[in-house]
Parts: structure tokens; sequence; C-alpha cells
């Protein structure tokens, strides 16, 4: 079935609303820039930026928020990510492909997020305000990955839920990691297989755990307890590894 055509007008006034949102982000980083964050008043913002101080107030709550213009859009698609995805795919690795968006958005414009950083160490509330941002994005990811476990695997003595929560905050750990790093380069290099490098080692080290059993596309390994067969599952991808601590898993006492 084809896909409903959004109205033109829907369309040009999101434009629009992007147009202003970095015309306000972009006067505010200059301003911050050149006469300080402090001194500067969002006035002077909207002054700079040709628009009236009530339509800041439309866009932003704060000259904090103004510098990360793009944050609530991106969040929008990183969470259109999630839900999208195909039931074959490893959740962590749909949570990789989320947080891929994310550091998109940073290198669309490498000068501007090189000059956006430095403002950033240099400005305690923009630090805190990106803390709170990251912090939305680790929430998403937590809950989409424990969303992958049954409600009986929320139970005392079981490890999924810790290993979801620690793998979100690798994932995006690992993202702030290579993003600063290709920051510091000044916005150098291609980021994206910099941060695919990142996912293989939390894959490697993560994948196994994360929604084992209940992946549609699995291969079957067999050994033996007690005289009985037990069977372990784990992806038709998976390393010899990952095969091996499945069984180990299988393996255990009930």
């Amino acid at each position: 079935m084809a896909q409903p055509v959004k109205p033109a007008r829907t369309t040009v006034a999101s434009a629009q609303r992007h147009r202003v949102r970095q015309d306000l982000a972009a006067a505010a980083m200059h301003l911050f820039a050149t006469q300080g964050y402090e001194a500067t008043t969002v006035d002077e913002i909207a002054a700079a930026a040709g628009v009236a101080r009530r339509t800041f107030f439309r866009h932003f709550r704060s000259k904090e928020e103004v510098i990360f213009p793009d944050h609530d859009d991106t969040l929008v698609r990183v969470q259109a990510v999630l839900d999208d995805a195909e039931p074959r795919e490893h959740p962590l690795d749909t949570v990789c492909r989320g947080i891929t968006e994310v550091l998109r958005m940073y290198a669309e414009s490498p000068e501007v997020s090189v000059e956006r950083y430095r403002l950033i160490r240099e400005v305690s509330a923009l630090r805190e305000r990106e803390i709170t941002s990251v912090a939305r994005y680790e929430r998403l990811f937590t809950r989409y990955l424990l969303g992958h476990f049954d409600e009986a695997a929320h139970r005392d003595g079981d490890d999924d839920p810790l290993l979801a929560e620690v793998a979100a905050s690798a994932v995006v750990a690992a993202h702030n990691h290579v993003l600063r790093r290709w920051l510091r380069a000044g916005g150098k290099g291609d980021v994206e297989v910099q941060l695919e490098h990142a996912f293989a080692v939390i894959k490697e080290t993560f994948g196994t755990g994360i929604g084992l059993g209940r992946q549609p596309l699995t291969a079957a390994a067999s050994a033996s307890r007690g005289g009985e067969v037990v069977i372990a599952v784990a992806r038709t991808d998976a390393s010899p590894a990952e095969v091996m601590n499945a069984i180990a898993k299988a393996l255990k006492p009930s």
C-alpha cells in the first residue's frame, strides 16, 4: 500500500521552522563566541537572527537550549528507527543504527559542531544542557532494549535488565567518545567508520546476552548435561565465541 503523501503546506512549514531554528542557533553561537555567553541576552540573539523575542521563545525555552537546535528532531528520528526496526534485527544493532542518527546530526555541519564543542567546554551551563540531552537518548535506548525481554525476565537474579542498561550506556558512551575525538580533530575524517568500529567492540561484548533466544533468525547447537540433550540458540551471524557462550548459558542449572 502506498504511503500517504504529506501535504505541501506541512513540508513548507517544517522547512521554515528548521531554518528559523538554525538561524537562531547560528546567531547565538556567534554572539557567545564574540561577546561571551553570560553577556549575551535572548533579545540580542533574536535581533541578530532577524526575528522577534516571542519567535525565539516559540522555538526555544532558554538561551542554553538554542545552541542545540536539532536534538528534538533527532530524537524523533531515533524513535522512528526503533519503532520501524525489522523483527529479525538484533535489538543492539537497532540501537546502534539509532544513535548513528545522532552522529549524523553533528557530521552534517562539521564547522558548526566544532565551534559548538569549543563553547560547551568553556561554558558550564552548556555542558549541563548537553548532559541532559545525552541522557534522553540513553533512556530511550534502555527502554527499547528492556522491551525485548519477556515480563518473566524481570525477576530477581536475572541479569538481562542489568545487561540492557549497561549496553545502552555503552552505546551512548561509544558515540560520545568517537564524537569528541572527531571534534578535537577539527571534524576531519570519516566519523561514521570510527563509530562502526566502536560498535563492533560493543557487540562483541554485549551481543550474546541481549535478546538471546528471542530472535527469529537463529542457529542451533547442542550439548549434553547429565544424559540430557540441551539445545542452545544463537543468531546465524553469531561468532564462534558467541555460540560457545550460548551453549554455556544453556548448560547452567535452572
